[in-house]
């Protein structure tokens, strides 16, 4: 099992990214690094701060959900 790298700061990742360099998609189209479906890293560009806040939730559920522990943005 990898060990849980640190996440962006969640003020940082919504006015950039939450993208922490360590891109590879599993089977269902979700990033191991970010945690972020696909079409959430194609979108988040034009995505305003309550869709990348919504976003920054969704990958929080998958990481707890991949690892047991909570996401740290």
């Amino acid at each position: 099992m990898k060990t849980c790298t640190p996440r962006v700061p969640v003020e940082q990742a919504i006015a950039t990214s939450p993208c922490i360099g360590n891109c590879c998609l599993d089977d269902e189209d979700i990033c191991l690094g970010c945690q972020r479906h696909i079409d959430e890293i194609t979108g988040w560009r034009s995505a305003n701060a309550t869709e990348r806040r919504a976003i920054l939730n969704r990958c929080e559920k998958r990481f707890a959900l991949r690892t047991g522990h909570k996401q740290q943005y």
